[in-house]
């Protein structure tokens, strides 16, 4: 039997990729705001019921890292609230939920890739929040897939790292980018092509796993990358010098993990296959979001 899927949050970095991906499907039923509002965890109930959905995906979050600081509220409803309203309705339907979780439950003291057991230590009310959904989801259904991942970017939804790098740099010669955060540079491509490896996963292999493109880099080394490959792709670009500085030469309201590499064996070992080098994923993006333009 083919599985019904819902696509809650489809307009998003990572949901975009997704409907794309399962765009063959045609038990595929994808919505983002107006239509669902996380904000209103509630009414999620009725449209899970109305559409009696086999397999739950929820690409949509309160990512606002900054803003939540001052808006707690409003992101634990949206990243907690909601995702335990979805386990719940999944539990009653059967079905399994599909959760996409982040680095930022981790709170970045060490040196080495961070394994799924771990444990967390959010210092950022964005990470208390997804941590406390992640937990929710846990409690409330036995059939899931939490999938943490990191510094993500692709060409849809509406900002990210490489699209802010890429109007900079077309407008000044000069960057001061940070470069003692280091972490892995993430398509949103390549995560929604290992959720749909998922889909396919049997309920015994349910549980977290970390998921990123391989290889690390600090902020810095991310932009030099975007700029040196957008440059050969021939974006019409101003930049001439990129300056390494500190976090605290750039401080923010939410405080990040200076060190937050995600150990992808587990999900290696299911899937068969290891995530592609974050370098090769973002020459990809750069040439189809070129294209796209």
């Amino acid at each position: 039997m083919t599985k019904s899927i819902l696509l809650i949050g489809c307009k998003g970095q990572v949901g975009t990729q997704l409907q794309k991906t399962f765009e063959p499907c045609s038990n595929l039923t994808a919505v983002a705001r107006p239509i669902v509002e996380l904000a209103q965890p509630e009414t999620l109930r009725d449209l899970i019921r109305e559409n009696q959905p086999s397999i739950i995906i929820n690409a949509a979050a309160y990512t606002a890292v900054d803003k939540a600081e001052s808006e707690p509220e409003l992101a634990n409803t949206i990243n907690a609230v909601a995702p335990e309203v979805l386990a719940q309705e999944a539990e009653r339907l059967r079905a399994c939920l599909i959760h996409i979780s982040t680095d930022y439950v981790f709170d970045g003291k060490t040196n080495n890739p961070y394994q799924e057991n771990h444990p967390t230590n959010p210092l950022s009310v964005y990470g208390k929040t997804k941590l406390a959904g992640e937990e929710a989801i846990r409690s409330n259904c036995s059939n899931h897939f939490i999938l943490r991942t990191a510094w993500v970017y692709g060409t849809g939804g509406k900002s990210n790292f490489v699209k802010t790098m890429l109007r900079l740099g077309s407008q000044k010669p000069e960057l001061k980018v940070v470069a003692d955060q280091i972490g892995s540079p993430t398509w949103s491509k390549d995560i929604a092509q290992i959720i749909a490896a998922l889909v396919t996963k049997t309920p015994q292999e349910t549980g977290t796993y970390h998921y990123t493109n391989s290889g690390v880099a600090s902020w810095y080394d991310f932009a030099i990358a975007i700029f040196e490959e957008a440059k050969h792709l021939g974006f019409p670009l101003q930049i001439e010098r990129v300056i390494p500085i500190t976090t605290s030469e750039y401080p923010t309201p939410a405080t990040r993990p200076s060190y937050s590499v995600l150990n992808c064996a587990k999900i290696s070992t299911i899937i068969e296959s290891h995530p592609p080098h974050w370098r090769q994923s973002l020459r990809e993006m750069l040439q189809e979001f070129q294209v796209n333009q």
